[in-house]
């Protein structure tokens, strides 16, 4: 039998080779159910409008509005399949900072033979930019980027089988993921990094963070080098994001699972320990091999490891001399990213996704309430942890994860939040992604990037995939964006209204509900939406992480690319493509609005040098004109 190499997998075909589920089918009687009975591809919902859920009225004013000028302020362009970044006539892009850019005058440049040498790797650009938010401090701008994952056969050229064969090649895989928080300017040339600025600064997978909230101290969190199970080493697999009111930055760690391995095959846990790692896919051999060089990464020798990743971490990017701290009240997951909202009342309120197949939508509501100014070191500390469950008829209803509701205590809870979720039956839902909020509509989006096994095999903890209304497609490898309106325009209330605001699809290829929903045409195609903002005036930017190929099911698809989307008509156009092979992840703005930051991960070919090895790069894009973006 041929040997897979795990490097060649994405995280969630990782999981797969070595967690197969059984077989399950129940496909056409819910799409039957979900789609025709609703009509949302004959045009009720034509506009992802969201008429059906929220009343005839909006119905009406969407119908009006779709038939005036479009608030696009560009011209929208055709797919690419090169490798370099197109924008509409009018604006233009740069690099602002790619992989291996020195952030200090002390750290090496980068080096075209092996990207770099470790004694210097974390004071450089990390690898594989994705989630990031800028501030602004003091007439400073600061930006915030995650790094998510290594590159191993391009960070690591010279060892044998592009893995790492030494404790130098895995401390430089460590530090070049995690988070970079750099200050950036304007110059005539354009923006550019501050070098040996006070506010640059390098976290990664050994940097010393605080755990807080419900499950810190719990023996589960305990190793024999931390005995408090309160402080630990590192941020790791950081994909999405969020920023809080206060002015801090939310990083999320996901796919954590593949960096733990065992080197004793034989090795036993304890029933508890056991299940979870079933649960949360972690298994005797890791990704990249750290196992076998730090053992801090070998659940043989520290089994409670692992559950001291999967949370959102909070950094403070105006000091750099602070401790980044885990919320454990947050919930231990796949977490792609972290929208917060305001509740009327002032409770905090935080949208997440788990990106697995068949896993939840999430929500925290805090106890304790935002007062500008005021102390906030608690309010991600005390609340409830809530899951989604979307109902037939467009209506669904937060399931509070409480120890009533699961039988379990909430230190428990936080740890094994997804258990937590199926005890209560929420929806399972195709890989929730990136969940944004609009500034000038209570609502919220989440990208449902897609999921092969909606339909064919239950998730990790067997809880059932059968499609179902809010993700009605079997076998679905296009995605999808769900909306809802929570109850009483109130983020915090129990209930809510949902439409899909968009089905992404071919109809080009399919006639059936693999077409899409009907804001999806020849013109704007594209799969897997995977990253989301939504900019001051309500558009929706989408990013796709998808298929590339361009033929088959996904031919007019192009590269991976941005998309604009305005909710009141449903239009959906494109902005921005990328090099091939790259996913367009990461999204922000410039304090003055007149930039939008967006990031180039994984690119093909040589981008954006033109020669030596492809680098992850952010790049910066402007209006000509310097006009507003956003």
């Amino acid at each position: 039998m041929t040997k897979i190499d795990p490097t060649q997998l994405s995280a969630d075909d990782w999981d797969e080779v070595n967690f197969p589920r059984p077989e399950a089918n129940d496909f056409d009687r819910v799409v039957e159910c979900a789609i025709s009975r609703r009509g949302f591809l004959g045009g009720v919902l034509a506009f992802g409008s969201g008429a059906a859920a929220m009343g005839a009225g909006l119905m009406s004013s969407t119908s009006a509005q779709a038939q005036n000028a479009s608030r696009f302020a560009f011209t929208p362009i055709a797919i690419q399949t090169d490798n370099s970044v197109h924008v509409p006539e009018g604006y233009s892009w740069k690099v602002v900072a790619r992989w291996g850019d020195p952030l200090f005058s002390d750290a090496d440049g980068y080096d075209i033979t092996d990207g770099g040498v470790v004694e210097k790797s974390d004071r450089i650009f990390g690898e594989n930019t994705d989630g990031m938010f800028t501030f602004d401090h003091n007439g400073h701008q600061l930006i915030a980027i995650n790094h998510e994952y290594p590159n191993t056969k391009i960070n690591l050229p010279a060892a044998q089988e592009r893995k790492p064969v030494s404790a130098d090649d895995v401390r430089k895989l460590q530090n070049l993921q995690g988070v970079t928080v750099m200050e950036i300017t304007e110059t005539p040339e354009g923006w550019t990094v501050v070098k040996d600025s006070p506010f640059n600064r390098r976290i990664h997978h050994n940097t010393p963070m605080k755990i807080v909230g419900p499950a810190a101290g719990h023996d589960l969190l305990k190793t024999e080098a931390d005995p408090t199970g309160t402080t630990s080493l590192g941020t790791m697999n950081n994909c999405g994001a969020g920023k809080t009111p206060w002015g801090t930055y939310l990083t999320c760690e996901e796919n954590f699972n593949g960096y733990f391995g065992s080197t004793d095959e034989a090795a036993s846990y304890d029933q508890t320990v056991a299940d979870g790692f079933k649960r949360y896919g972690v298994k005797a051999e890791s990704w990249n091999g750290y196992e076998a060089f730090d053992p801090r990464f070998d659940t043989s020798k520290t089994p409670n490891e692992p559950h001291r990743v999967g949370w959102i971490v909070e950094i403070d990017p105006t000091d750099p001399e602070s401790t980044p701290v885990k919320h454990t009240g947050l919930g231990r997951f796949k977490h792609e990213n972290a929208a917060v909202a305001i509740a009327p009342d002032g409770r905090v309120v935080v949208y997440m996704g788990d990106d697995e197949r068949g896993e939840y939508l999430y929500k925290f509501v805090s106890n304790g309430v935002y007062q500008p100014g005021g102390p906030t070191e608690n309010l991600f500390n005390f609340g409830t942890l809530y899951a989604a469950k979307f109902n037939d008829d467009q209506t669904g209803e937060w399931l509070a994860l409480t120890p009533e509701s699961t039988g379990m205590e909430p230190a428990d809870i936080a740890i094994f939040t997804r258990m937590a979720a199926s005890k209560v039956g929420g929806t399972t839902m195709d890989r929730p992604e990136w969940v944004a909020t609009s500034p000038v509509a209570v609502e919220a989006y989440a990208c449902l990037t897609n999921n092969k096994n909606r339909g064919v095999k239950p998730n990790a903890g067997g809880d059932d995939t059968s499609a179902n209304p809010v993700n009605p497609r079997e076998t679905n490898h296009y995605g999808q964006i769900v909306r809802w309106r929570p109850a009483n325009d109130d983020h915090a209330a129990d209930g809510f209204d949902w439409d899909l605001y968009v089905m992404a699809g071919n109809p080009t290829v399919h006639n059936d509900a693999y077409a899409g929903s009907a804001n999806v045409n020849e013109g704007n195609l594209f799969n897997s939406p995977d990253g989301m903002a939504i900019d001051s005036t309500g558009l929706v930017w989408i990013q796709t992480d998808g298929d590339d190929g361009n033929e088959g099911d996904f031919v007019g698809n192009g590269n991976n690319q941005m998309l604009v989307g305005d909710p009141v008509t449903g239009e959906i156009v494109r902005f921005l493509t990328g090099p091939s092979g790259c996913e367009v992840t990461g999204l922000t703005w410039s304090d003055d609005l007149r930039t939008m930051f967006v990031g180039i991960q994984h690119p093909g070919g040589t981008w954006p040098d033109g020669e030596g090895l492809p680098r992850s790069s952010i790049i910066a894009v402007k209006r000509d004109d310097n006009g507003i973006l956003g």
